[in-house]
């Protein structure tokens, strides 16, 4: 009930005063997604401040200076904002902390002078962004016997919000080349120097750049991927050759092996049978 009394109080003190400045210019303000921000405030010189008003879509806070030694008096109408806002030195600018999307948008501080009985308006757009992160690259290239290799290069950046841009960097010839696009369309061909490339995303609180992409690796021979395939192939079938030629010895050699075994004992039961008939053989009897 006190504030919206006071609040009251506040429009009609306004509606007797005079006000200056509002042909001032808005202040472009940048901050980063969940950290902090301070619209500065400008006061005049050899002015005494009745109040400061801060408003942002409806009143946000109201701050009467303290006389003397005392603290200002702070009084926040909006309560999105309580515990996030507060009023830096004898400026008192407009302080927020973890900022969020939604705190993006205007401003308006409306500073009410005792002493001249007028009012100076100062205005701000505050615009929120994120950090970005390392770009990535999506590469993808089509080979061609006669003319070489076409490399479409793709750039992109997780959770990039708005006002991202993009470019690529290459280096030939120790120069370095910019392209202003998120995409990347070249040809290389036999004979040429081997580039790379590097892509760069940029906002207003932030620039980041990928790693190096060298083109060499997708096309330094034309004929690389089909060779290499190629190659592995007959790789594969000289290890399976090689394989079955060595369970086919490790066979030959067991059987010969286990023959080998068998024939002391083959040779030692023919002695025994032998023996053993020769024993059996009847004796001539004496008539």
């Amino acid at each position: 009930m006190g504030a919206l009394l006071w609040s009251l109080l506040l429009l009609l003190l306004q509606a007797a005063k005079g006000y200056s400045g509002d042909d001032v210019a808005t202040e472009e303000v940048v901050a980063v997604f969940q950290e902090s921000i301070s619209l500065p405030l400008e006061i005049p010189a050899d002015e005494e401040v009745e109040n400061i008003i801060w408003s942002s879509y409806g009143r946000l806070a109201t701050v009467v200076p303290g006389k003397e030694t005392q603290l200002a008096t702070v009084m926040v109408a909006n309560p999105r904002y309580e515990g996030r806002v507060s009023f830096l030195d004898t400026s008192y600018s407009l302080h927020i902390s973890n900022l969020s999307w939604e705190d993006s948008g205007l401003y308006q501080a409306q500073v009410n002078l005792r002493t001249s009985q007028i009012s100076t308006m100062q205005h701000y757009n505050l615009r929120v962004y994120r950090r970005l992160s390392e770009p990535r690259v999506t590469v993808n290239f089509e080979i061609a016997q006669e003319d070489g290799c076409n490399i479409s290069l793709t750039c992109s950046v997780e959770k990039a919000g708005l006002d991202v841009t993009y470019s690529w960097i290459s280096w030939e010839d120790g120069m370095d080349t910019v392209h202003e696009s998120s995409a990347l369309s070249t040809t290389w061909r036999p004979g040429d120097n081997a580039l790379s490339y590097t892509c760069r995303a940029s906002n207003p609180v932030s620039s980041i750049t990928s790693r190096l992409i060298p083109a060499r690796l997708f096309c330094a021979d034309p004929g690389f991927p089909l060779k290499k395939a190629t190659y592995f192939c007959l790789l594969a079938k000289g290890l399976l050759l090689l394989l079955l030629i060595v369970i086919l010895a490790a066979g030959l050699w067991l059987i010969r092996a286990q023959k080998r075994c068998q024939m002391p004992r083959m040779r030692k039961l023919k002695r025994n049978r032998l023996w053993l008939k020769k024993k059996e053989k009847p004796r001539p009897s004496l008539a």
